[in-house]
């Protein structure tokens, strides 16, 4: 089975950094995301997507990413259920974060320019740099592993 989230948007507030009572790192945000569609005539919609981060991804955005910046996650998505102060029974369903990167220049993301290694996605590998000298022609089929 396949739950796996990727997103780009702009953070609705600026992150607070909270500990569980075992000290564990965790952020809850709201990323809007604009829809791909909009009717001739009217503005494109966003949808509001609750996310939340934990430990190092937690401190990692808390730190480097404030209200407006473009943020771009992969995750997964989770339900959960819970009893609100009257007692209601609701469902939250929520992205769980783990990765996050900057998007954009520094100007239009409002951040400072860091990429932490160990919370940021990993960059694409780039394929079109290589030369004719950077390769080698493999003789027979014979050594191959496949």
């Amino acid at each position: 089975m396949i739950n796996n989230v990727v997103l780009m948007g702009r953070l609705v507030a600026t992150p607070e950094l909270r500990n569980t009572q075992t000290g564990v790192a965790v952020t809850s945000f709201t990323i809007a995301v604009e829809r791909s569609f909009a009717r001739a005539g009217e503005q494109r919609q966003a949808d509001f997507i609750d996310c939340v981060a934990w430990r190092n991804t937690a401190e990692f955005i808390s730190r480097y990413f404030q209200k407006g910046s473009m943020i771009a996650i992969t995750g997964s998505i989770q339900t959960r259920m819970y009893d609100d102060k009257n007692g209601n029974k609701r469902k939250a369903t929520e992205i769980v974060v783990d990765q996050a990167s900057f998007c954009g220049s520094k100007a239009e993301t409002g951040t400072s320019g860091y990429t932490a290694p160990s919370a940021a996605m990993p960059a694409a590998p780039s394929f079109a740099t290589g030369t004719e000298s950077d390769f080698e022609e493999i003789a027979g089929d014979d050594d191959l592993p496949f």
